[in-house]
C-alpha cells in the first residue's frame, strides 16, 4: 500500500500497554465527544462515532466510559470544549510529520509539541510545510487468514477499495476518504472481521532510513504519541527491516 509505513505496525503492537495507562481510553473519549457534537449519538447515521466506538471495543474500554463520554458529546453532561488541529513539522533526515491533535488549550500544546521536536533533533513547523506531502485515505485491516485476495477483491473494490496488499500478517484496504465506512460495511456483512477501519494520512511518497534516524525517529513519534493530547501521528519515513524487527523483538 503505497506511503503506508511498515513502522505502524509497531504502533498497534505497543497498543495493550498504552491501554493498560489509560492513554488510549483518553484519547477514543476525546474523539467520541468530537464525533457526537460534530454529528448525532447515534453511530448508526454518525460514521466517524461508529469508528470511534469501534476503536474502543477494540481496546477493551468500559462501556460505562463510552457512554460517558458520549454524553458529553451531547451536553447532557458537563464537558471541556475541545479543538482538533494539525501540527507539522521535520523530523531528522528531513523527513515530514503530522500530529492530529485535540486540546481544549492550543498555546499549551502547541508549547509542549514544538519542544518534543526540537529536543528529538526536529521543528515544528508553519501550517502546510508538511501537510502537502500527505494524503487522507480510509484504511482497514484484516487478519491475513479472513479471506482470499479473490474474495477481498470481489467485495472491496466493489464497494469502492483502491488497493489490496498482503504483508503475511493482516491485508491491508486503502480506500478514498469517502468509501471506507461503505468498504468496511461490506466487509462486515459478509462476516470477515475486521480489525480496524481508521481514516489516516498517508504519505504520498516515503523515505528510508537509516539506522541512526529511525531510532530517532521512532523516538519522535513515540514521544508525541505519548502526548495526551496528541490522537494520531503520520509520517513520510520507512524503517528499514533490521531496525523494525529489533524494535518488535524488543
Amino acid at each position: 500500500m503505497s506511503g503506508h509505513n511498515r513502522w505502524s505496525k509497531v504502533k498497534h503492537k505497543k497498543g495493550p500497554a498504552d491501554a493498560a495507562r489509560g492513554k488510549i481510553f483518553g484519547k477514543i473519549t476525546k474523539e467520541i465527544v468530537l464525533s457526537v457534537r460534530e454529528g448525532s449519538s447515534d453511530p448508526a447515521s454518525n460514521a466517524r462515532l461508529k469508528r470511534a466506538m469501534d476503536a474502543a471495543r477494540a481496546a477493551n474500554m468500559p462501556q460505562d466510559n463510552v457512554e460517558r463520554a458520549i454524553k458529553k458529546g451531547t451536553g447532557e453532561l458537563e464537558g471541556v470544549t475541545f479543538e482538533e488541529l494539525m501540527y507539522e513539522g521535520v523530523g531528522p533526515a528531513g523527513t515530514l510529520l503530522l500530529a492530529k491533535v485535540t486540546t481544549d488549550n492550543r498555546n499549551r500544546t502547541a508549547a509542549e509539541i514544538r519542544k518534543l521536536f526540537d529536543v528529538r533533533g526536529g521543528a515544528l513547523g508553519a501550517a502546510g510545510s508538511a501537510a502537502w506531502a500527505f494524503e487522507e485515505k480510509g484504511v482497514i485491516a484484516l487478519p491475513a487468514d479472513a479471506a482470499t485476495e479473490e474474495q477481498l477483491f470481489e467485495l472491496a473494490v466493489g464497494a469502492g477499495a483502491e488497493d489490496i496488499t498482503n504483508d503475511g500478517d493482516e491485508w491491508t484496504i486503502t480506500t478514498p476518504r469517502e468509501t471506507l465506512d461503505a468498504v468496511r460495511d461490506t466487509l462486515e456483512a459478509a462476516k470477515l472481521p475486521v480489525s480496524r477501519a481508521e481514516l489516516l494520512f498517508l504519505a504520498k511518497n516515503t523515505k528510508e532510513v537509516g539506522a541512526d534516524d529511525a531510532t530517532k525517529l521512532l523516538a519522535l513519534v513515540e514521544a508525541l504519541e505519548d502526548h495526551d493530547d496528541v490522537q494520531k501521528v503520520f509520517a513520510d519515513f520507512e524503517v528499514p527491516d533490521d531496525v523494525l524487527a529489533a524494535l518488535e523483538n524488543a
